[in-house]
């Protein structure tokens, strides 16, 4: 049986994430289009290679779209040690649930 990708909901999400760092998986354009205010943009194609510039000791919250890409990369992040979570629903539920964006890099 695998494990279960933890998962965090938007409501869940909204009241700790200044507790915890937000890694944005999505690529550089989604992004600037529209992102949680304060996440930092790690391309799922890099998240591997740049795992030394996410803060070890906090909880990471992984964000994408919807919620896909981000299931993925907690796996990878968890994988490697760190206390992370996928954001279900992913900036779309964000948006959705009428919550403040960021715009542009």
């Amino acid at each position: 049986m695998t494990p279960r990708t933890p998962e965090i909901s938007i409501e869940a999400y909204a009241a700790e994430r200044d507790s915890g760092v937000t890694v944005d998986v999505r690529e550089r354009a989604e992004y600037a289009q529209a992102h949680v205010p304060g996440a930092i943009l790690v391309p799922m194609g890099q998240l591997a290679s740049r795992l030394d510039e996410i803060d070890r000791t906090a909880r990471v919250h992984v964000i994408c779209a919807s919620g896909n890409r981000s299931k993925a990369m907690t796996d990878l992040l968890v994988a490697s040690g760190f206390d992370a979570v996928s954001v279900a629903g992913g900036t779309r539920g964000w948006i959705e649930s009428g919550r403040s964006v960021g715009v542009g890099l």
